[in-house]
């Protein structure tokens, strides 16, 4: 059985890493693993509570709808409340994304500039929204061996112009699924941290059904509770274009 790390379009982490020989395992090795479980699906589709804590512990809640094929295409819809209801966001490639904004009836593409910018209020940046190329970005190693679980931490390749300075990630031995990512800022102090959790088994998938994105600078959280999950839906390649980013859904 595999387990999909359904939060593909939060960090869909490929990532191309250098050999470490003293695990029996090289990292390359490990992401191998980890991305045949998140390519397992032909696409999927899920609704969700996206919810929004503030510092103080006050929530805002809203209903979404999203859908992804293969490890670029991804379309999400808000549902709900009323003052972000029909606002869309396609990825097609880490710097090609378009938002649409129903109160101005415009499409606009998201600016490579503001990449490391919120999306939409939350504690995930375009760049963590977008198609995830970290294989051609980063490289990385094993830093340690835990019992459950292989820490490895990605660097950048120079050159690569990437919102972090590194990240680390908690991979699950048993069953080749991201457990945890640290994100570090440029100047290398830990910014976010990723957590994913309630892993059920969907069509033969594993899934989880929670993801928590933790600023850790500014005290605030965005949580993602998946519902309705249904994965080899069909969905067509001409669904994840700027057409649809206007449709009702």
């Amino acid at each position: 059985m595999k387990r999909v790390w359904i939060i593909g379009f939060f960090c869909a982490i490929t990532v191309s890493l250098i050999y470490t020989g003293a695990y029996g395992i090289t990292a390359q090795e490990i992401m191998d693993k980890v991305s045949e479980t998140l390519n397992a699906p032909k696409d999927v589709k899920y609704d969700a509570e996206m919810i929004l804590i503030e510092k103080d512990g006050t929530e805002k809640v809203r209903k979404i709808s999203y859908y992804q094929k293969g490890e670029d295409k991804r379309l999400m819809r808000f549902l709900s409340p009323a003052e972000v209801k029909g606002v869309a966001f396609l990825a097609l490639s880490d710097d090609q994304m378009y938002l649409y904004m129903p109160a101005f009836k415009k499409i606009r593409r998201i600016a490579s500039h503001i990449n490391n910018e919120s999306f939409m209020g939350t504690d995930f940046s375009y760049e963590d929204m977008g198609a995830s190329d970290y294989e051609e970005k980063y490289s990385a190693k094993i830093l340690e061996e835990l019992e459950k679980q292989y820490l490895l931490e990605a660097i950048p390749k120079e050159g690569e112009d990437v919102g972090y300075s590194k990240i680390k990630l908690w991979v699950d031995k048993e069953r080749w699924l991201i457990d945890k990512i640290e994100f570090y800022d440029k100047n290398g102090k830990l910014l976010k941290i990723l957590t994913s959790s309630e892993a059920a088994q969907i069509q033969g998938y594993w899934t989880d059904k929670r993801m928590e994105m933790h600023n850790v600078v500014d005290q605030h959280k965005t949580v993602f509770k998946l519902i309705d999950v249904k994965f080899d839906n069909g969905l067509k390649d001409d669904f994840f274009s700027q057409r649809y980013l206007k449709r009702a859904r």
